[in-house]
C-alpha cells in the first residue's frame, strides 16, 4: 500500500516541548517531539493515559520548522505571598487559621476569611505536637518563595507529519483534531493551539508531503521564515547522519510512563513551485 501522510499545523503564541521537566526547571526542545504530538492526537481521540496507543505509536513522524520561533524564559515564582497557598494548611493548623481570619477581617471585614471547623482536615508538611495542648500543628507557618525556570517557544509555527498506510485511520485523527474529545495543548497546559490543526491528507512519504506543501502563512510574528526550512524526519537506525532521539512513546500511563529510542535525520526542505497552499483558520 502507498504511504499516507497527515499534516498537522502546530502554531500558537507559546509552545513548550519538554523532554527533561523538573519542578525547578522545565525545558523545551527547539521543535515538537513525537511523544508530544502523539499525546496531542491521543487526547483528541479521547484515549485515556493507560490505553494502548495502537496505530498512533506506529506512525512515522516528521516535523518541519516553518517558523522556528524565539526561546522565551519565564521567571516564575510560587509558594510565597501574604496568605497561605494551600487551604488544607489553613484549616488544619488552628494558629494559621486564627492568623488568617484576623488579617482578612482587617482587610475585607468579618464576612470574609472566617475559618472554623468542627474537625481538622488534611495533613500539612512538618507537623509536630504542640507542647501545651498536644494538638498537631505545622512547624512552618510561612513559606519562602520557590523560583522556577520555564522555557517556551514564542511565535513558532511547525508542520508535523504522521505517515501510516491506513488512510481511514489518519482521516479519523484529522477529524478528532478539529473536534477533540479532550482539551488540547502544544506541549504544556499553558499553551493552547490557535486555529486549525488538521492539514491536508497526502499520498506519499513524509519527505514528499513536506516538499509538496507550502509554508504556513507568516503573520509578521517572530523572524521571517526561511524559504528552505529545516525538517527532522524519522528514519531507520544506521542511516547516514541520523541521530537517536528518546521520545518514542510506549505508554502514557502515569504509573509506568515510558519512552524508547527512535532515529531521525535533519534535512533542508525545498518547497515545490506548485506546492499546495494551506486552507486554515489562523
Amino acid at each position: 500500500m502507498n504511504p499516507q501522510v497527515l499534516l498537522v499545523r502546530l502554531a500558537a503564541p507559546l509552545q513548550s516541548w519538554g523532554v527533561v521537566s523538573r519542578f525547578s526547571r522545565r525545558d523545551t526542545q527547539p521543535r515538537p517531539t513525537k511523544s508530544g504530538v502523539i499525546g496531542l492526537c491521543a487526547a483528541a481521540l479521547g484515549l485515556d493515559r493507560s490505553d494502548d496507543l495502537g496505530k498512533l505509536a506506529k506512525v512515522r513522524f516528521g516535523v518541519r520548522a516553518d517558523q522556528p520561533g524565539t526561546p522565551l524564559r519565564d521567571y516564575h515564582v510560587v509558594g510565597a505571598g501574604r496568605f497561605p497557598v494551600r487551604p488544607r494548611d489553613v484549616i488544619t493548623d488552628h494558629r494559621r487559621a486564627a492568623k488568617l481570619a484576623a488579617s482578612m477581617a482587617a482587610v475585607e471585614g468579618s464576612a470574609f476569611g472566617h475559618h472554623e471547623l468542627a474537625d481538622w482536615y488534611g495533613a500539612p508538611k512538618y507537623i509536630e505536637s504542640e507542647p501545651g495542648s498536644g494538638a498537631l500543628v505545622s512547624k512552618q507557618l510561612s513559606r519562602n518563595a520557590l523560583i522556577t525556570e520555564r522555557w517556551y517557544l514564542a511565535d513558532a509555527a511547525f508542520v508535523a507529519a504522521l505517515e501510516h498506510p491506513d488512510r481511514d485511520f489518519l482521516r479519523a485523527v484529522a477529524a478528532a483534531l478539529e473536534h477533540p474529545k479532550r482539551l488540547l495543548w502544544l506541549g504544556r497546559k499553558a499553551c493552547p493551539p490557535s486555529g486549525t490543526l488538521a492539514g491536508p491528507l497526502i499520498t506519499g512519504s513524509v519527505e514528499e508531503a513536506f516538499r509538496r506543501t507550502a509554508l504556513l502563512p507568516w503573520h509578521g510574528n517572530g523572524p521571517p521564515p526561511s524559504p528552505r526550512p529545516w525538517a527532522w524526519v524519522e528514519t531507520t537506525p544506521g542511516t547516514t547522519a541520523a541521530s537517536p532521539v528518546q521520545d518514542q512513546p510506549v505508554t502514557f500511563d502515569s504509573e509506568r510512563r515510558s519512552h524508547s529510542t527512535r532515529w531521525e535525520a535533519r534535512t533542508r526542505v525545498t518547497i515545490a513551485e506548485n506546492a499546495t497552499e494551506w486552507d486554515i483558520i489562523p
